[in-house]
Order: C-alpha cells, then sequence, then structure tokens
C-alpha cells in the first residue's frame, strides 16, 4: 500500500497494473476452514462452509451477513480471479520467529512455505470418582491425550524443520475430583515437505490409536486442515535477491515455518515471500507481536526496487 501510495505521490505509471488485496480468515480459528479470502480468489471456496456453526452456535453465512459481506455462493465465486492475467503474486509479512532477530538482520528471503495437516480430536474414557478410582481400573482420557502430546513432542524433535504442537487440550466440564472421561484436543504438523509432514501425521495418529487400546478408550479424530508445502518460484525469488541486495543486505534465505496466503496463491500463479524481523526475539501470535518502523522502510523499498524491475523489464 505504501509501495502504491508513492508511485501516485510521484505520479508514476507502470507498465502493468497491481492489485492490492487484504486476505479474511487465513487461520481457520472460528471455522474448521482456512484460507477463506484467499481461496475465494482461487476459486477454492467451498460453498458447503458457509453452514459450519461456531462455538456460539453462529453459522458462517451469518456471521459473514453480520459483517456486512455478501454470503451467496454467486457473490463469492465472482471473486475468482484469471491466474493468466497475473504475472504472479508477492507477499511481505513479519517473520513470526526468531531466525532474523538471532542473526541481527532486517530482511530474510522465503524459500518455501511449510505444508501442513491439522487435526481436531476427542479421547472418551470414563468419568469417575478421583477419590475411589483405583489408578489400575482407570479410563482417563486427559492422561493418554497428555501422552500423546509427549509422543508428538518427541517424534518432530527427531527431524529438521519438522515441527508438532497440540495448541489446545481441554476436559469439558472438568472438575478436581473426577477422572475426566473426555478431552478434546488439535494436532498442528508441519514440515518442509509434504512427505516428511506425514510420517510424522501417521505415527502420530498411530500411537493415538495404540494408547487408547492399551487404556481401554475410544477417540475420534477429523483432519481440519492440509495445506501442500509451497516453493518459492525461483525467478520471483531472484527478484527479492536481488532487491535485498539493492539495499547493501546480505542475502539470508530461510524456509517459512508459519502458513500464509501466498501458499494458496501458490496453487494457481508464481510467488514469493519477504520475512521482516519481528522484534522481542521474533515472538508471534501474541501481544509483543512487533517489527520497527526503519526494518518495515527496509522492506518497502524492497518491493519498490522489484517493481522498478519489473517494469524495466517490461
Amino acid at each position: 500500500m505504501v509501495c502504491v501510495r508513492e508511485l501516485h505521490r510521484a505520479g508514476k505509471r507502470l507498465p502493468f497494473g497491481i492489485e492490492v488485496v487484504g486476505f479474511a480468515e487465513e487461520e481457520g480459528q472460528r471455522y474448521k476452514a482456512t484460507f477463506l479470502g484467499s481461496g475465494a480468489l482461487t476459486g477454492h471456496f467451498n460453498a458447503a462452509w458457509l453452514d459450519q456453526k461456531d462455538a456460539d452456535g453462529i453459522s458462517m453465512r451469518d456471521a459473514m451477513r453480520h459483517a456486512g459481506l455478501p454470503a451467496t455462493v454467486k457473490a463469492i465465486g465472482a471473486l475468482e480471479r484469471d491466474p493468466a492475467k497475473y504475472a504472479g503474486f508477492i507477499e511481505v509479512h513479519i517473520e513470526q520467529g526468531p531466525v532474523l532477530n538471532a542473526l541481527g538482520l532486517p530482511l530474510g528471503v522465503v524459500t518455501s512455505i511449510n505444508g501442513g495437516v491439522r487435526y481436531l480430536g476427542e479421547v472418551m474414557g470414563m468419568a469417575s470418582h478421583a477419590g475411589t478410582t483405583p489408578m489400575g481400573t482407570r479410563r482417563d482420557a486427559a492422561t493418554a491425550v497428555a501422552q500423546l502430546a509427549l509422543i508428538l513432542e518427541e517424534r518432530a524433535a527427531k527431524v529438521p524443520n519438522l515441527v508438532g504442537t497440540m495448541g489446545i487440550l481441554t476436559v469439558p466440564n472438568g472438575s478436581t475430583n473426577v477422572v475426566p472421561g473426555r478431552c478434546q484436543f488439535t494436532l498442528d504438523i508441519r514440515a518442509t515437505t509434504n512427505e516428511v509432514r506425514d510420517e510424522c501425521a501417521d505415527d502420530v495418529l498411530n500411537a493415538l490409536k495404540i494408547i487408547c487400546e492399551k487404556r481401554g478408550l475410544s477417540y475420534r479424530i477429523e483432519e481440519t486442515m492440509r495445506a501442500a508445502a509451497a516453493p518459492s518460484e525461483p525467478a520471483w525469488q531472484a527478484r527479492w535477491e536481488r532487491a535485498v541486495e539493492s539495499l547493501g543486505l546480505p542475502v539470508f534465505r530461510m524456509p517459512s515455518g508459519a502458513g500464509h496466503d501466498a501458499m494458496k496463491l501458490h496453487e494457481v500463479m508464481p510467488q514469493a515471500m519477504l520475512f521482516v524481523r519481528g522484534e522481542n526475539a521474533g515472538i508471534s501470535h501474541n501481544p509483543p507481536e512487533s517489527s520497527t518502523n526503519d526494518d518495515m522502510q527496509l522492506a518497502v523499498d524492497a518491493f519498490t526496487h522489484v517493481l522498478n524491475e519489473l517494469a524495466f523489464a517490461a
């Protein structure tokens, strides 16, 4: 947006159009659906998502209408873009991690976005009295899920650039003096390749099966998201590298552990990303997440360089 503003202020026209877009709901937190905005642009919005309900029973359709958005299949379908009309998609994003901060570098060139898969699960046992139920006869759902969390941690730690997270672990209607009869949980597994991600997921799901069999428990597990790894298109990545070099900065190449809308656009057109250093050891998804004006200015300058290079080539 700043680059486009400065082009306008300077009265400068480029030999191609620029579309600036802000995407809604990449994360998939409120509903079991991800990349809602970018998925609409690529033609991958699932109409069935509109009938999903959140924890308060509000459907996605009603939530969109409440926000003043057209919540019809026709209106959403009209957002689909023709990839043939686009040279590519580029995105600047805060790193959301500690690497650039630790190295003292303001910018990083993304080589690939990790592929990810998410699951929503529940283990069912038997709620019983905490004081009268012997340890050997308990059907504790929470300890089973806790055991799975440790297995996930250990399995992911064995392979570089593989991460596994159990971000939610909940005992519905839990009580201090009751052995948990139910435990709900999530799994989030990411890696630089789909194969490494899927091997980890297979091992963890098999571990869940074995744990429940040994403990006399039942379970259900649902895959809620799957996104393929998205390598940066080489020519577009090289443009970011030349832009960083033009600023007198070292070119540091790195994968993205976080998911981004660029990985959705990757399905239909070339894409490449530039990372900006985060403050506070690069912490993210946490209120102290931030970047500096100076680092953001460098990102703007790099973006401008890419636009000017494309204009010269045209």
